[in-house]
């Protein structure tokens, strides 16, 4: 009978060791971290138009973007403006300059239209503050590797705001967060909390 336990409690110790091998090492902790990803992106932004009604007569200087697990970002910088920056920011059929009414293709399966209520020039010297040029895309914005973001055209400055047609892979759920100075796009990868 002592035998029977003993060749039954090696067996199974011989059965867990064998079990342990046979899965990698880091698999736990990989697993974790895809599991906190997947319930970590936020959801309920919703795709309806977010606005601001604030204004500042301090320029926009730089526009950038970036890549984070959940969402593509834009962030548009107004040094100086504090948090009076005023923002419109919608999905458009398509981009129309202001003044102008010109036509503006942005690349996307949809067009996000970004408003800022801020010159991207000097207002007492009217010299531009932003090197963008109106139909173009955004200097210095590579948007290689985003999963979102497809294009960037600047539309340009008229009447104290600027205007940004932003390209997103489809119409997708987004936020718009004001900062000291700052206004930020995030615009999610999916509908879904999942990555």
């Amino acid at each position: 009978m002592v035998r029977i336990r003993t060749a039954c409690a090696t067996l199974a110790l011989v059965g867990a060791t064998v079990g342990v091998a046979a899965v990698p090492a880091g698999a736990a902790p990989v697993a974790a971290q895809a599991a906190t990803r997947a319930t970590a992106c936020p959801t309920g932004w919703g795709s309806l138009p977010k606005t601001d009604t604030s204004g500042t007569l301090a320029p926009v200087k730089d526009i950038r973007t970036g890549r984070h697990t959940c969402f593509d970002r834009m962030v548009i910088d107004v040094p100086g403006a504090g948090s009076d920056v005023g923002y419109s920011v919608r999905y458009v059929d398509q981009l129309h300059q202001d003044g102008s009414g010109r036509h503006i293709p942005v690349a996307g399966g949809a067009v996000l239209e970004v408003r800022v209520a801020a010159p991207a020039y000097d207002p007492e010297t009217g010299a531009a503050t932003y090197p963008g040029r109106v139909a173009r895309p955004l200097p210095g914005v590579d948007l290689t590797g985003y999963r979102t973001f497809r294009d960037t055209r600047f539309a340009g400055s008229f009447e104290g705001e600027t205007q940004i047609g932003l390209g997103v892979r489809a119409r997708l759920p987004f936020r718009v967060i004001q900062l000291d100075g700052r206004v930020i796009v995030d615009v999610a990868h999916s509908w879904t909390a999942t990555r």
